[in-house]
């Protein structure tokens, strides 16, 4: 059973009972996945450019969107405009498959994975999950890398409120963690 299908049928009835809600629409769901790459001022290369791309498109299944400079920040070596990431927004049916293949395939594939912290979770239920690198993702061949850099995954919860009901969430759905 698919992951969307399995929150519908089984595991909205469970938060129903667990958090003590009467309305099916007021249970903490998945709004959206971003997974996002920061580019520092030293790595402004374009084949360095090219691979995060490559990357994102891979794992993503969706074209990268840059982030720019809002404004000018002499210290960090960043005028307005300049890009400083790149950015991908999942939602729908690509989400549901991103989540569930980051479930089963790329958490089990990171070396001496013990699971993730609590501490992740922001007060509005939140996650952000911070990879050192991008090579646990079962898309991408080791032999192919040309330059490693780091990713930001961030699962963004609906009515969640509050960082108890969005643990509920995701220890409902699976995510492994520590505690």
């Amino acid at each position: 059973m698919m992951l969307k299908e399995r929150y519908q049928k089984e595991i909205v009835p469970q938060l129903m009972k667990e958090l003590g809600d009467t309305n099916r629409m007021a249970i903490p769901g998945i709004k959206q996945i971003s997974l996002s790459v920061g580019i520092s001022s030293t790595q402004k290369d374009s084949k360095y450019l090219e691979t995060i791309d490559k990357t994102l498109r891979r794992i993503s299944g969706q074209k990268a969107v840059e982030t720019k400079a809002k404004k000018s920040i002499s210290g960090f070596k960043v005028r307005e405009g300049m890009v400083v990431g790149k950015r991908v927004t999942l939602r729908g049916d690509m989400m549901w498959s991103f989540l569930e293949k980051l479930l089963t395939f790329t958490f089990p594939r990171i070396t001496d994975f013990r699971g993730i912290t609590t501490k992740i979770i922001d007060k509005s239920g939140n996650i952000s999950i911070g990879f050192k690198e991008y090579l646990p993702f079962p898309e991408i061949s080791p032999d192919e890398v040309e330059h490693v850099h780091g990713l930001q995954v961030t699962v963004t919860a609906k009515n969640a409120g509050s960082k108890e009901r969005g643990l509920a969430l995701y220890k409902a759905l699976g995510f492994p963690f520590k505690d």
